[in-house]
């Protein structure tokens, strides 16, 4: 069962500054009003695409484009002349760009969804705050994370906004949040040692509670075979409502993703919201097992991301594309969802929730 209150002999850190939670900020749930779309433009001397990096702007340049009458998009360009290359790939692939913002604040990999910053907001504000977490690149796996860790004070610098930093590592991916109070996440991932070994679950529950906004806490299991993230939800399960969840669920008893999916979709049908009431489950397929060089990839549904009139949704060629299109276009009836092909980007070990991070429309 969730867990909703901090322990009494826990207070949060540095009790005499406020702390987000105390100011009246909140994380806002996706599918709120959007002011933007943040994206990290990918280097070529990279890690993410071994050998495959031509084959990554294609999906980019479809993904900006799917954006173009929902928000702005801001990307994050090493300097100028990554610039260019990010202008000149997206126009060849014929993308819309005059929503496009580029800022020159560099990054070690693309995945924004990880490294960027967790937007809040509150009632009345003009402006949004950034919440700064510690990143350590999934538990110190691929070195160097200099830039990365520095994105989310960087862009508040570049937009004049206020940067909290709570002194804890967290990556996006690894939660999700309905906006009244639920909190979605995995103990694989947030009790990881690699991430933060002197908190306890009780002090981590407290320091998402404190700078979040978060008082209801629904904790999965494992994640899916070949996510080198030890476990991030958006592979997972997600809200698509403020009582209700879509979550992946893999039908064929040999698979390895078998019993942990079916194990999580057993913990999210006895879990409740913030207010008591039980959860809606809504089951996502999985695709077909992908390899590549031997190495099994995360490929999901539920790596979708949300926008103010759309849904991209990654696709892999699979029977099963159509099947998840239908589930999503039922719980956004009033976005349009949108497959875009991510047989290729899946080789970076992620796909388009792990590319974009949104930032809210302030004041609410």
């Amino acid at each position: 069962m969730p867990s909703s209150e901090p322990p009494a002999s826990f207070a949060a850190p540095d009790s005499a500054a406020p702390t987000p939670a105390q100011l009246g900020y909140r994380m806002p749930a996706e599918w709120e009003p959007h002011e933007a779309t943040w994206l990290s433009w990918p280097r070529r001397d990279g890690s993410s695409f071994p050998g495959a990096f031509d084959s990554i702007p294609p999906v980019l340049a479809k993904m900006v484009d799917a954006l173009a009458d929902s928000e702005r998009v801001c990307i994050n360009v090493s300097g100028p002349e990554h610039e260019r290359e990010a202008r000149e790939a997206l126009r060849r692939h014929r993308a819309r760009i005059p929503h496009v913002r580029f800022f020159h604040i560099p990054t070690n990999e693309p995945w924004c969804r990880d490294h960027g910053p967790i937007f809040l907001t509150r009632a009345g504000d003009p402006k949004p705050a950034i919440i700064d977490w510690d990143y350590n690149a999934w538990g110190w796996k691929y070195p160097p994370f200099d830039l990365d860790d520095v994105v989310p004070t960087e862009i508040g610098k570049a937009l004049g906004l206020e940067v909290f930093n709570p002194g804890m590592v967290l990556e996006g991916g690894s939660i999700d949040v309905n906006g009244t109070g639920s909190l979605l996440t995995t103990s694989s991932c947030l009790l990881n040692p690699n991430r933060n070994p002197d908190l306890t679950k009780a002090e981590i529950e407290c320091k998402l509670r404190e700078y979040l906004g978060v008082t209801n806490f629904l904790w999965l299991g494992d994640g899916i075979e070949g996510d080198d993230t030890d476990g991030h939800v958006d592979d997972l399960a997600r809200f698509v409502g403020h009582k209700s969840v879509v979550t992946c669920v893999e039908d064929q008893e040999d698979d390895p993703n078998y019993e942990p999916l079916h194990e999580n979709l057993a913990k999210l049908r006895e879990m409740d919201a913030e207010d008591g009431t039980p959860l809606e489950v809504h089951v996502l397929p999985m695709p077909g097992k992908m390899i590549r060089d031997g190495k099994r990839l995360p490929a999901s549904y539920a790596n979708f991301y949300i926008a103010n009139k759309v849904v991209l949704l990654p696709t892999f060629g699979d029977s099963a594309d159509g099947w998840a299109l239908s589930v999503l276009q039922t719980v956004f009836p009033t976005r349009k969802v949108i497959g875009i092909d991510c047989r290729e980007l899946i080789w970076g070990l992620g796909a388009f929730h792990c590319l974009t991070q949104q930032q809210p429309l302030a004041g609410g």
